[in-house]
């Protein structure tokens, strides 16, 4: 069994459409402080462009973990 863990941060760009980037294991005592500084600092840096234009707000972020069980490999 693994557990992964994914950070999930949502922005709105300029055609008011959801655009989402994902980070894979993202830090164990990750806060939602740091997280929204880190969202805040993207818009303001204009890091991200998308064909709707560029990211203009915040609008959601969550951490998704995934529990996995391998039921079956197959044999080599």
């Amino acid at each position: 069994m693994a557990i992964t863990r994914t950070l999930r941060m949502s922005f709105r760009n300029e055609a008011g459409k959801t655009v989402s980037i994902s980070l894979d294991n993202p830090k164990e005592d990750l806060t939602a402080a740091a997280v929204e500084a880190a969202m805040d600092l993207i818009i303001a840096k204009n890091i991200f462009t998308t064909s709707g234009g560029d990211l203009v707000s915040k609008y959601d972020a969550k951490i998704i973990s995934t529990d996995t069980t391998d039921l079956y490999t197959p044999p080599v």
